[in-house]
């Protein structure tokens, strides 16, 4: 049986963090700061992250983040992106889902702002579930 699973990485802020303890499923951090000692995904995942910058698309993917999807047995094991991003950036809310999205050739699952509401919690955990129903590998 294949096991599928959320890697998400969030900042100090810890705002990934808290919407990710509110799904209440098990899911993987990014260590903050971390290029030694890559994580390795092992199963399937989707990969939840927020967007950095003032609201351009330059260095809006954390750094981290970058480095975890560099490995290629990384790569090719996502299988979808939700991200966090703050309205106030215009058409660059959230473009960090956008382009890991393009870049790893996913579907962008979701997008919410800064911590998320209860709506997007029951969303997100709601939509996850059906997505790794539909699909298994």
């Amino acid at each position: 049986m294949i096991t599928q699973s959320l890697i998400y990485f969030s900042s100090r802020s810890g705002n990934c963090h808290r919407f990710v303890e509110k799904l209440a499923i098990p899911a993987t951090r990014l260590p903050i700061g971390g290029t030694e000692n890559p994580l390795c995904a092992s199963a399937p995942f989707i990969l939840l992250l927020p967007t950095y910058g003032g609201g351009g698309s330059r260095d809006a993917v954390p750094k981290e983040v970058i480095h975890f999807l560099n490995i290629e047995s990384n790569r090719l094991l996502i299988r979808g992106v939700i991200a966090a991003g703050n309205t106030n950036f215009g058409e660059a809310y959230a473009i960090a889902g956008d382009i890991i999205a393009k870049k790893c050739q996913v579907p962008y699952l979701y997008r919410f702002e800064l911590l998320g509401t209860q709506r997007d919690v029951e969303s997100v955990r709601n939509g996850l579930q059906s997505f790794w129903q539909q699909n298994t590998n």
